[in-house]
């Protein structure tokens, strides 16, 4: 039985789509076959310089290599370079992100927000049963909505007493 991509037996389709089979390159493949054989060559070219003692690497016919102290500065460099990347990256994020009381912290710039000179437009679907146009909500109405009238005492910041 054939489904549709989109039927009700199947409503979610890739994004994608994927292209028919014969249309597929297989050029991924090979390209990761490449590197990994590659990557584990240059691997175990790394382990025979850095544990074969001298002689054996003159014997065979290498006349110069790089000295062997590379053998443990490569490993720790790389190791500072990843952590130095993490912490970058991190810093970066924080340097980034904004303060609570900004207000980019909860609107962003593709909000669809309502025109501003024009009335409030969320005051004419009050009746519960209609449904309004898409917008997003500005948060003011979403925290009078949400807590209520504003009943709180001016300097303080805590909630009147009723």
């Amino acid at each position: 039985m054939s489904v549709d991509p989109t039927s009700p037996v199947v409503p979610l389709a890739s994004y994608p789509p994927a292209p028919p089979d014969e249309y597929r390159s297989r050029a991924p493949e090979f390209y990761g076959f490449v590197s990994w054989t590659s990557t584990t060559l240059l691997f175990v070219f790394f382990l025979l310089w850095a544990l074969l003692p001298d002689e054996f690497i003159v014997w065979i016919g290498v006349e110069w290599y790089p000295s062997r102290e590379w053998a443990l500065l490569l490993p720790a460099y790389s190791i500072v370079l990843v952590l130095l990347t993490y912490f970058v990256y991190f810093s970066m994020a924080i340097a980034r992100t904004p303060s609570f009381s900004d207000i980019s912290s909860f609107v962003d710039s593709r909000a669809h927000l309502p025109a501003s000179g024009a009335p409030n437009p969320y005051l004419k679907y009050a009746n519960p049963d209609a449904i309004p146009e898409l917008y997003d909500i500005p948060i003011g109405i979403v925290n009078r909505v949400m807590y209520g009238p504003q009943n709180r005492t001016k300097g303080t910041g805590s909630i009147k007493e009723e």
